[in-house]
């Protein structure tokens, strides 16, 4: 009988490949055993929590690949047997190509659980910027995929230098050309990401203003109050200065009247109380400050600065309607009257009493 240790198939005998094979198989059953515990335990867990870490692991554990783990055993395997360099160069290539594979069938994943969830939360606030996420996530599974193309070749002896070399000539010629459109994207990005308004936002940007109804690749439009559309390039819009009035918290309102140079000085002083009142007694309204301000040509002046809590434009013109026809019921019950423009002209009329008519 032929001891196994004396059967010899290429450099290794029976016993080394039998020895090999015994700690391939161990090293797969422990790898699909951790495999299988893992994902069990830390499903569990995320069903008791919020956050999406423990949703992200399972799912990559669950995209960890038979044939990843089988290849992963038979390498380290390997390294019991005597292999001549060549063909372990061979081997550790082919072994290094199936963990770029699944390096990127990973990285994919965290890019679909990202894109997910983001969107999730976009749909309620943003449903526009659902498509240029889209856009964003296609774009970095392009480069993530190219990168592992490129390792992929590096490690299968390629001289990929003049190949980057050559594809670096080729993208800034392509880069100069399309220069125009690629700051647009880029801007559109920007706007996705920063979010300096989104779409329903009434924005002011230089002499146009209007509410935002498509946020694009290349463009944003904009309905005017006048009822037209304008079509501003997103990299003209981020070099303008923008005032977005939709996230106006409060609102300052500061507005003036006038009353005659005939008011009494008691009733001077009643007017910043009467004014206090009436803005207290509006809805959403917190009044700052009422002044006598100056002495203008015809009428005495005060001031009147209070906040609104609302940044709906017809709220405020309401309530500011409101204030103005109290205000004028409030002064004609107390003989308080609004100034306008007067003028007082003085005649001297040449008499023997030399005496003085004034006419007004």
């Amino acid at each position: 009988m032929i001891a196994i240790d004396n059967i010899h198939i290429g450099n290794n005998t029976l016993q080394s490949w039998l020895f090999a094979l015994g700690i391939t198989c161990l090293v797969f059953v422990v790898l699909a055993t951790l495999k299988r515990f893992f994902i069990k335990h830390i499903s569990v867990l995320a069903k008791k929590t919020t956050t999406g870490v423990d949703d992200l692991l399972v799912k990559l554990l669950r995209k960890v690949h038979f044939w990843f783990l089988l290849s992963l055993s038979v390498y380290g395997g390997s390294f019991t047997l005597a292999i001549p360099p060549p063909t372990m160069r061979i081997v550790q290539s082919a072994f290094l190509i199936i963990l770029l594979l699944q390096s990127a069938i990973l990285g994919n994943v965290i890019i679909s659980f990202w894109l997910s969830r983001t969107i999730s939360e976009k749909l309620e606030e943003d449903a526009a910027s659902v498509s240029m996420l889209n856009i964003l996530g296609f774009i970095s599974r392009i480069i993530l995929w190219s990168v592992i193309l490129l390792l992929a070749l590096d490690n299968l002896g390629v001289n990929i230098t003049a190949l980057l070399a050559g594809l670096g000539v080729g993208g800034i010629a392509v880069a100069l050309a399309i220069q125009n459109t690629l700051s647009d994207l880029f801007s559109s990005l920007s706007i996705i990401i920063d979010k300096p308004f989104i779409i329903g936002d009434f924005i002011v940007i230089d002499q146009y203003l209007g509410s935002v109804e498509h946020i694009g690749l290349k463009t944003t439009r904009i309905r005017s109050l006048s009822g037209e559309q304008i079509i501003i390039s997103n990299s003209d819009l981020l070099k303008s200065r923008i005032r977005n009035y939709k996230r106006m918290t409060e609102r300052r309102i500061a507005f003036s009247f006038g009353v005659t140079y005939q008011t009494t000085h008691q009733k001077l002083m009643t007017i910043p109380s009467i004014v206090h009142d009436i803005i207290e007694a509006q809805p959403l309204t917190r009044f700052d400050r009422a002044h006598f301000k100056e002495y203008g040509d015809s009428a005495l002046i005060y001031e009147v600065v209070y906040y609104l809590n609302s940044s709906d434009y017809n709220i405020y013109m309401d309530t500011q309607q409101a204030i103005n026809l109290e205000l004028f019921r409030r002064f004609k019950e107390a003989d308080i009257a609004f100034a306008y423009p007067t003028h007082t002209v003085y005649l001297h009329q040449e008499t023997p009493e030399n005496s003085l008519r004034s006419i007004t």
